[in-house]
């Protein structure tokens, strides 16, 4: 985990498992699109990134702000058959895919932030500056 601006940043290398996934659960997140969230421009507002296989987020629930836990596996007993990989947010219970989108129905009404961020190289990503002005 790294940390922006006093937040902490999620980064996750996603498998090719974890991007079919994610087009599995579109139907059931509530901003499939990213229409209402908050990301730069430049990211792909299904898959939220600039790369596919590579995922940064602001490490906040929406709802209050608590710490979403990283929940990658698929379908452990305490959140269903359904459950596909994500974050889940303890406090209140809301559930995020691996883009980082709300599920419908949850106490959290935006999907998680996506920070500015560029790519100095393959291996180094630097948050909090834009991608168009790196």
């Amino acid at each position: 985990m790294a940390e922006w601006r006093g937040q902490p940043v999620f980064i996750v290398r996603r498998t090719e498992e974890i991007l079919t996934n994610l087009k599995k659960v579109e139907s059931a997140v509530a901003d499939p699109d990213s229409a209402a969230s908050v990301q730069p421009a430049y990211v792909d507002r299904k898959l939220r990134s600039i790369k596919p296989e590579i995922l940064v987020l602001v490490g906040l629930c929406t709802h209050l702000g608590c710490a979403p836990s990283f929940r990658p596996e698929v379908a452990p007993a305490d959140l269903g058959g359904d459950w596909v990989g994500g974050y889940f947010c303890p406090c209140h219970g809301s559930k995020y895919d691996l883009a980082g989108r709300v599920y419908k129905a949850q106490p959290a009404p935006l999907n998680l932030p996506v920070p500015p961020h560029s790519y100095e190289s393959d291996d180094v990503i630097i948050v909090g500056v834009d991608q168009e002005k790196a």
